[in-house]
């Protein structure tokens, strides 16, 4: 999803349970910003193992690790397919690993408002490293993936209730970083939010 492809809304479209970034001034005890700018969206983060993959009609099904329901993920020109260097997998996973016994957990990246201190700082900042690795990455099609590949996927979903998604991205090579979170929940997730230009700065997510 990039910025520029945003459209004017009002803060009645705001939902709880909705991601933002917000670009303004910080207060001097990082509690609070001064909004010059909101984009808001509703994403689902997913994990799991692919089950089937339809190449034809641009769609595959995913066990969610966290839910162990089956999802119909769609992949279009759009989508954002990356695959994460082993040694790239290995790092993040020790991030991960070291988030978990810590105690740190973030479902979403709402979830991870405040960079804080700590063990959640250290969370937030690998999800952001991710984030931008990521958007490095030389991207893929649908047949460059197998099933029984591990994935992290962000998408976008028609409904609350639906059991399908459109990828915005999708990351495979990920079997280090699910291993090290076993309770299905990783404490990394992906960004529904292209770092190209147009981004807020100096802001929030």
């Amino acid at each position: 999803m990039k910025f520029e492809d945003a459209k004017p809304g009002t803060l009645a479209q705001i939902k709880v349970g909705d991601q933002l970034r917000v670009r303004g001034a910080k207060s001097d005890d990082g509690s609070s910003i001064q909004a010059e700018e909101v984009v808001s969206g509703s994403f689902k983060n997913l994990a799991g193992l692919i089950a089937t993959i339809d190449a034809a009609d641009g769609t595959l099904t995913l066990k969610d690790l966290a839910t162990k329901k089956m999802v119909i993920v769609k992949i279009t020109s759009n989508s954002s397919v990356r695959s994460l260097p082993p040694e790239a997998a290995a790092r993040f996973a020790a991030r991960a690993k070291g988030a978990q016994s810590t105690g740190s957990h973030a479902d979403t990246p709402a979830a991870a408002q405040s960079a804080g201190n700590g063990a959640a700082g250290a969370g937030h900042s690998a999800g952001m490293d991710l984030s931008q690795l990521v958007s490095r990455l030389p991207n893929q099609a649908i047949t460059d993936l197998k099933v029984g590949d591990a994935v992290m996927i962000v998408g976008s979903q028609p409904d609350a209730g639906s059991n399908s998604v459109t990828a915005v991205t999708l990351l495979s090579g990920v079997e280090p970083i699910l291993a090290a979170t076993p309770n299905g929940s990783p404490s990394l997730t992906l960004s529904p939010w292209s770092l190209g230009g147009g981004a807020p700065e100096g802001g929030a997510q």
